[in-house]
C-alpha cells in the first residue's frame, strides 16, 4: 500500500466515523425522553448490515490490502449495534417488533455470507462473493437519502437535509472511491463512487435551495433534527405548518 493509498484510507476512516457518530445527539434525546418518537430505526439496521459485510470483506484472507476498510466498518458495526439496541428497548411495541425482525434478518444474512465464504469458497471466488454482497448493500445505504432529495425538490426547502451530513457523505464517498481506484478494487470504488455522486447532488440541491429553509413562522429545527441520519417525520397535527414530511 503506497502513501497516497494509505492517506485516502485514513481520511475515509475519519469522514466515515463522523457519519457513524452524527446521530449521537438524537439518541441522547431518545434516551432522555425514553421514547423513539417519530424517528425510524430502519436506516441504522441497514447501515449495520453494510458495516458488517464491508468489515468482513476488508479482512486480509478475503481481500488483501483493505484492512482500513475493516477497521472503520468494524467500528461502525459496534456503533450501529448500540443504536439498534436502543431502538429495540425504547421503541413502541409495533416498531420494536419490526426492528427486532430486521435485526434478526441482518444477522442471518451476515452469518450466511460468513459461512459460505469460509467453507464453500476460496481465493478469488471468496473475494468476488463477499465483494458483491458488500457493494450491493453499500449502494443501498448511500441511496437512503434519495427520499430527502425528492422532498427538497418538491418543497424547494433544505430544512430536512443537513448541510454537514451531506458534506461528509460526499467526502466519505469520494475518499473511499479514490482509495478503491488506487487499490484497483471495484467493490470499494463503485459503491463509493455512487455515494460520492449522490453526496455531490445533495450539496448542489443545498446551494440551489439554501435560502429557503421552510416557513419562517415555524420553530427552527433543533440540533437533533440537523444531525439525524434516520427518517424522522413531523407529527400529523403539525404537517399543515411544514413544507412536507421527511420520506
Amino acid at each position: 500500500m503506497d502513501v497516497a493509498h494509505l492517506l485516502f484510507g485514513i481520511f475515509g476512516n475519519a469522514s466515515a466515523l463522523f457519519l457513524f457518530l452524527a446521530p449521537v445527539i438524537t439518541f441522547k434525546r431518545i434516551i432522555q425522553n425514553r421514547s423513539t418518537e417519530k424517528f425510524s430505526g430502519i436506516p441504522y439496521v441497514m447501515t449495520l448490515l453494510n458495516c458488517l459485510l464491508s468489515a468482513w470483506y476488508g479482512l486480509p484472507f478475503v481481500s488483501p490490502h483493505n484492512i482500513l476498510v475493516s477497521t472503520v466498518n468494524g467500528t461502525g458495526s459496534l456503533i450501529e449495534i448500540v443504536y439498534v439496541l436502543i431502538f429495540i428497548v425504547l421503541a413502541p411495541k409495533k416498531q420494536k417488533a419490526k426492528i427486532l425482525g430486521l435485526f434478526t434478518f441482518v444477522l442471518s444474512v451476515f452469518s450466511a455470507v460468513v459461512f459460505v465464504s469460509l467453507f464453500a469458497l476460496h481465493g478469488n471466488s471468496r473475494k468476488l462473493f463477499c465483494g458483491f454482497a458488500a457493494a450491493i448493500f453499500s449502494i443501498i445505504m448511500y441511496g437512503s437519502p434519495l427520499s430527502i432529495m425528492r422532498l427538497v425538490i418538491k418543497t424547494k426547502s433544505v430544512e430536512f437535509m443537513p448541510f454537514f451530513l451531506s458534506l461528509f457523505v460526499f467526502l466519505c464517498g469520494t475518499s473511499w472511491f479514490i482509495f478503491g481506484l488506487l487499490g484497483r478494487d471495484p467493490f470499494v470504488a463503485v459503491p463509493n463512487g455512487v455515494g460520492s455522486a449522490l453526496g455531490a447532488m445533495q450539496l448542489i440541491l443545498y446551494f440551489v435551495y439554501r435560502d429557503n429553509k421552510g416557513d419562517t413562522g415555524k420553530k427552527a429545527p433543533t440540533v437533533e433534527e440537523f444531525m439525524e441520519m434516520g427518517d424522522a417525520k413531523p407529527q400529523q397535527g403539525k404537517q399543515s405548518n411544514a413544507n412536507g414530511t421527511q420520506g
